[in-house]
């Protein structure tokens, strides 16, 4: 795979506009307190987390998977895309891969489905916003 047609700044903003969706997505404003209520963590388990381990760690790998879904993109539009198809490749990833994977484990791990709603839609959006910025690009 020819790896110079990658737009590494693309791929780096793409990774932080998925972090600053986090950030507001797991905060209190939005659905933070419902997804520590369905987890069932306490204040306390939030604030004894390491959190530059958890930050990080998360940053690292949507890292990679910014970087992945550019390798995808490049692959199915050897010739280019523009933003509405990295949205919807985003979205299709989101959709059809990431939130049927989250399901299964939610089934396993018989969490509830509002945890499965939470997380699974954060993906779905955080990809579209990524395909988005990697196919404006």
């Amino acid at each position: 795979m020819e790896l110079s047609n990658i737009n590494f700044l693309a791929v780096l903003v793409a990774a932080v506009s998925a972090f600053v969706i986090g950030s507001v997505w797991y905060s209190p404003i939005l659905f933070g307190k419902g997804w520590q209520n369905a987890l069932g963590l306490s204040e306390e388990d939030i604030k004894n987390a390491n959190m530059v381990k958890i930050f990080g760690t998360s940053f690292v790998l949507m890292l990679i998977m910014a970087f992945g879904l550019t390798l995808a993109t490049n692959v199915l539009y050897p010739n280019g895309l523009n933003w509405l198809t990295g949205v919807k490749v985003g979205f299709f990833v989101g959709i059809f891969f990431i939130s049927t994977s989250y399901g299964v484990n939610i089934l396993y791990q018989r969490k509830s489905f509002k945890l499965w709603a939470i997380d699974s839609s954060y993906q779905v959006l955080l990809l579209g916003i990524m395909g988005l910025i990697i196919g404006a690009w």
